[in-house]
């Protein structure tokens, strides 16, 4: 792109992007530390999803100090429902190191910010541009799609050395008198206007530089080739309550998916369905009844829970056991609080 082309390219997106952005929180404030939490929260979740989690976060973690010294149990609990947790506790990890080596001042170069717990090429760049007004590059899909477009880039955004060719381009045509709004309008173009499908190319305010639009292929942009392979598990999963109303429950391993989260006992169903037999002799509970609750699917990015939940009573003295109000603040995963309201709906216990 020629630099005529270029200063008119910047000139019509900042300019769109000052007169079209949505109304959102994190666009009222420069604090880096909030622009941090909402940039992390935004990875994976959609806008309208995470505008509530985000003011209810900032309201419990107003400051970098009071969520560097938060429990993990009672972080995890205001991160419930917003899938991923491995972003929460990332970022407590992150926000900890800024407090203990930066004054609790949120490095402003490069080179220092990546070296946080959890902050990637682009949560760097989003909270340079945006809180600092450093001309940094912030590559996500939706900048990916806009550029593959505008500048016909074949390469398969599926992979991950693509990644450095996005950032190249981002550094080749950001305004650096206006980085925040540069970055931001690439990112409010393609959530707003360039969408996957169909896209309104008509309202683009930068169409006239795009490659894809002059040549009637933005159908085929970007490219994106790579398959992920989904992984389907089929679970058992008991709500068991004994004669006190108290019902069992199990924590999570410390590493790896929903790691230390809460759920009800779970165990991989058999093809002789002996999971509760198998589970209740184990730990010596004792059966006065089962009763099925309800079945789910839920989706994770490579995995697909398939569950089926059962109302069990019974007896046991070994075991996690919790009366109702107690697990009203154990942070549990979305399919835990559905089995757990169909649990409630089902005894009356609302």
């Amino acid at each position: 792109m020629s630099y005529q082309y270029k200063k008119e390219f910047q000139q019509f997106l900042v300019e769109w992007f000052q007169r079209e952005k949505r109304d959102l929180p994190w666009r009222k404030t420069k604090d880096p530390y909030k622009i941090w939490v909402s940039e992390v929260m935004l990875q994976q979740t959609r806008v309208d999803t995470v505008i509530p989690y985000y003011e209810n976060f900032l309201e419990k973690f107003p400051t970098p100090e009071v969520l560097a010294e938060a429990e993990e149990s009672f972080l995890l609990k205001q991160w419930e429902g917003l899938g991923y947790y491995s972003r929460a506790r990332n970022l407590q990890a992150g926000v900890r190191e800024v407090v203990e080596s930066y004054g609790s001042i949120v490095p402003n170069t490069r080179d220092e910010i990546s070296k946080l717990k959890g902050v990637g090429p682009y949560t760097a760049g989003a909270v340079l541009s945006i809180a600092y007004g450093v001309p940094e590059h912030a590559v996500d899909g939706n900048v990916m799609r806009v550029l593959s477009r505008v500048l016909l880039i074949e390469d398969d955004i599926a992979l991950p050395k693509t990644r450095k060719v996005f950032e190249k381009a981002v550094m080749d045509l950001i305004d650096p008198d206006h980085p925040s709004d540069f970055n931001q309008g690439l990112m409010e173009l393609g959530a707003l206007v360039c969408t996957p499908t169909s896209p309104k190319c008509l309202l683009c305010p930068v169409r006239d530089y795009c490659g894809a639009f002059a040549e009637g292929r933005t159908a085929e942009l970007p490219v994106k080739v790579k398959k992920t392979k989904v992984k389907k598990l089929h679970y058992d999963v008991y709500v068991i309550e004994n004669e006190a109303g108290q019902i069992c429950m199990e924590q999570r391993p410390a590493t790896g998916l929903l790691a230390n989260m809460w759920q009800f006992p779970m165990v991989e169903q058999t093809a002789d369905y002996s999971g509760i037999a198998q589970y209740t002799k184990e730990h010596e509970i004792e059966l006065h009844g089962q009763e099925e609750l309800v079945e789910l699917k839920h989706i994770f990015s490579h995995i697909v829970w398939h569950l089926k939940a059962f109302y069990i009573k019974g007896e046991s003295k070994s075991g996690k056991w919790f009366t109702l109000d107690e697990i009203e603040h154990l942070p549990l995963p979305v399919p835990m609080q559905k089995i757990l309201q169909s649990y409630r709906v089902h005894t009356k216990k609302l």
